[in-house]
């Protein structure tokens, strides 16, 4: 077998064990969890009508009975406050599969178990080590955050997913011109789908948008590096003559896919204007275009493009205005705490189950809990090697390592500041990559520089360590990640901090 079939079988191999743990009971619990009650129920509304509707009152219990019919009320659009492109997705599977638990969540468990694939091949390109590309693949499959979020119809999956396919389409882009540097290409099709890439994930959600500024310019960067090892350049004119090229490539190819993401909603724009383009609330009207359409042959074009604008500028006073300040959540937690999983989410709990149930003790009980946590040996030991890499980066400036450092900064940083609303630890799985991608650098690297059977042993002994543990966590953590049925004594037990419950 060749070497170019195994990099592609095992990977493939991993990406499927990541996919059987995630559809395992996937319809588990079968009713609405945490958000899935807006992303769910506005896919199937899409499936149907093209575009989201409010949802009737009742219509979760209706849904929960498997009565499909009167859900929505009719012609009245909702007021999304995330793009569209990931609910499109879950509308495949509902489409599919039904309106059902296992329906709206089958998208998010095959997109989870792509990105392992994905991850696997982007870490076999940077090292050319396919055990270590099956060793960061099995480090997603077994993380809790990723595994909970594949098994719900949330939207930061899909996020993380078109994240890393951007980020391994560049990396593959850089190996293209890395042969090709006797002239400056236009035909860059590696950058291109990378522009596709991050247009999905900005129509997922729009955090997606700092990957695409910061990855943006690293591309750039490289390719600068590149030519200038090569031969002297003119800093400014090479600087452009990359720059401009790739701005067009990635940034307007990710927007226009970005528009193309809106299209249910650009179709139906009419029913937006008429609810929320007269004023809606504390929001201005939208314009006198909407009461007296403009005519011409692209008249109805503009028209939508205008009104898609401005239903974006409400809903960025939505993310950022008052309304959202003035809320509180249990879950809520600042994001300084998210790489060491201090505050995960409880996206569902049953408790006060019979004690029989589960073989509790007479004076106990049983509960069921899907916790959005991570797995401690995959996050708290790719904290480690984030912080390893960004030395190593800063010592020798190897172009790989910049990697995890520019996808912490585009995935985690931009949480930060933000103090004035509710925001939850599991928006931190798109940066979930980039720690075990640090994590898989840094080990092969340790390998690498090995120059005596001991330090071979050791290098040897950190991965073991590192899978070992990350095995056993997985196996502990199980039960609390699938909304398992155990003794509360058992739930408690794997409570170890005060703010994990």
């Amino acid at each position: 077998m060749s070497e170019r079939a195994k990099g592609w079988i095992w990977p493939t191999a991993v990406a499927l064990f990541a996919f059987a743990l995630r559809v395992w009971h996937l319809g588990r619990p079968r009713s609405l969890s945490f958000d899935e009650r807006y992303y769910a129920e506005n896919a199937w509304s899409m499936l149907h009508v093209g575009y989201a509707q409010d949802f009737a009152e009742g219509a979760e219990r209706k849904i929960a009975a498997g009565h499909l019919h009167g859900l929505f009320v009719t012609g009245q659009p909702t007021q999304v406050v995330h793009p569209d492109a990931a609910k499109w997705l879950i509308a495949a599977g509902e489409a599919l599969f039904g309106f059902d638990s296992f329906g709206w969540r089958i998208a998010s468990a095959v997109v989870g178990a792509l990105t392992v694939l994905v991850l696997a091949r982007l870490v076999l390109r940077l090292t050319g080590s396919l055990p270590f590309a099956c060793f960061a693949g099995f480090l997603l499959a077994l993380d809790g955050l990723h595994i909970t979020l594949s098994r719900l119809a949330l939207l930061d999956v899909f996020v993380t997913f078109w994240i890393v396919c951007a980020v391994a389409c560049l990396v593959a882009d850089r190996d293209w011109i890395a042969r090709r540097l006797d002239r400056h290409r236009f035909w860059r099709p590696w950058q291109l789908l990378a522009g596709v890439c991050f247009g999905l994930a900005c129509g997922s959600k729009w955090n997606g948008v700092y990957a695409l500024a910061a990855f943006g310019v690293t591309v750039v960067a490289w390719e600068f590096a590149l030519r200038r090892s090569q031969t002297a350049i003119h800093p400014i004119l090479s600087t452009l003559a990359i720059g401009v090229p790739a701005f067009v490539r990635v940034v307007v190819v990710a927007a226009v896919v970005y528009v193309f993401t809106w299209a249910g909603w650009l179709a139906n724009h009419g029913v937006y204007e008429h609810r929320f383009g007269h004023g809606y609330g504390d929001e201005p009207a939208w314009g006198s275009y909407v009461n007296q359409p403009t005519t011409g042959p692209w008249s109805s074009t503009t028209h939508a493009l205008r009104s898609m604008w401005k239903y974006q500028e409400m809903t960025y006073r939505f993310h950022t205005g008052s309304y959202l300040a003035k809320q509180t959540h249990p879950y809520q937690s600042h994001a300084i705490g998210w790489l060491v999983q201090a505050r995960p989410v409880s996206a569902a709990v049953h408790m006060d189950v019979p004690a029989n149930r589960c073989g509790a003790a007479a004076d106990s009980s049983c509960m069921r809990e899907t916790l959005l946590l991570g797995n401690p040996a995959v996050w708290w030991t790719g904290v480690v090697a984030m912080v390893v890499s960004a030395l190593a980066w800063a010592r020798g400036r190897r172009w790989q390592d910049s990697i995890p450092i520019v996808g912490l900064i585009a995935t985690w940083v931009p949480w930060l500041p933000i103090m004035h609303r509710p925001i939850f630890a599991f928006y931190a799985v798109t940066t979930l990559p980039f720690l075990i991608l640090a994590l898989a650098l840094t080990l092969h690297a340790t390998g690498q520089r090995a120059r005596t059977p001991r330090q071979t042993y050791a290098a040897a002994l950190g991965v073991g360590v590192v899978m070992t543990s990350t095995v056993a966590c997985a196996v502990y953590f199980w039960p609390v990640w699938t909304y398992g049925l155990i003794p509360y004594e058992a739930w408690h037990a794997r409570m170890w901090f005060g703010s994990w419950i």
